[in-house]
């Protein structure tokens, strides 16, 4: 899978992130100096708030689409990121296997 490092150096494509995820990239870190270093490397990129009303009633009705095919989605948030990305066709790059399920079949394009 491509870096976010290597995207960038490649300049393969426009950068965005979604609020969410600048979120939970943020709450990870157990540093305050870290977060506030790695929000402004952030902050660089587009920042596109990632939630309303559209996408909480899509994300509800892709979860029930994976529930129906036996598929559990453990974290709200990663079915709305996921929704966000399909909906605006945007590519996500992730380490979540939460979201292989929606590539699989919801049509989530992934970055390598």
């Amino acid at each position: 899978m491509a870096t976010l490092r290597e995207i960038i150096a490649a300049d393969l494509a426009d950068i965005v992130v979604g609020d969410l995820v600048l979120c939970e990239v943020l709450q990870g870190l157990t540093s305050e100096r870290d977060a506030v270093r790695i929000e402004r490397m952030l902050r660089a990129f587009e920042v596109e708030a990632m939630t309303g009303v559209e996408i909480a009633v899509k994300a509800a009705a892709n979860y029930r689409r994976l529930r129906s095919l036996g598929i559990t989605v453990r974290k709200t948030i990663d079915m709305l990121i996921g929704t966000f990305c399909i909906e605006h066709g945007y590519g996500l790059l992730h380490a979540d296997r939460d979201y292989d399920p929606m590539e699989r079949h919801l049509g989530l394009q992934v970055v390598r």
